[in-house]
């Protein structure tokens, strides 16, 4: 499941990814992004996981879609999550994106906060 907030400002974005992202779940979510985008230019995202178990075949394409179409959209990108694999989702992105992204455990919320807001 994904849940996206947006601040009032439309720069900052807040997703809330838990469970198994499906197709259905990127159908939306990437117009809401893709009309962030189109009126305030570059965005930054805090990605908060819990319970996180991945994404199913069909959600995994549309993730690469997305990230192939926004290249260079998203300025900063915060991941929070308590696993390991989950940090390791920070350094497999890289390559997908232009944006600076770091990881941070669920103890460090705040920090990821003041981070994505600097």
């Amino acid at each position: 499941m994904i849940d996206l907030h947006e601040e009032s400002s439309g720069k900052l974005l807040t997703v809330q990814l838990s469970g198994k992202l499906t197709k259905e779940d990127y159908e939306k979510f990437v117009p809401r992004v893709d009309a962030a985008i189109q009126q305030n230019g570059k965005v930054r995202i805090l990605v908060q996981m819990h319970d996180f178990h991945g994404w199913e075949l069909g959600a995994l394409w549309e993730d690469m879609k997305f990230d192939a179409k926004h290249f260079s959209d998203i300025e900063r990108l915060a991941l929070v999550g308590a696993s390991k694999w989950e940090a390791g989702m920070a350094a497999f992105c890289k390559p997908f994106t232009s944006a600076s992204i770091r990881y941070f455990d669920q103890s460090k919320a705040a920090e990821a906060e003041t981070w994505i807001r600097e």
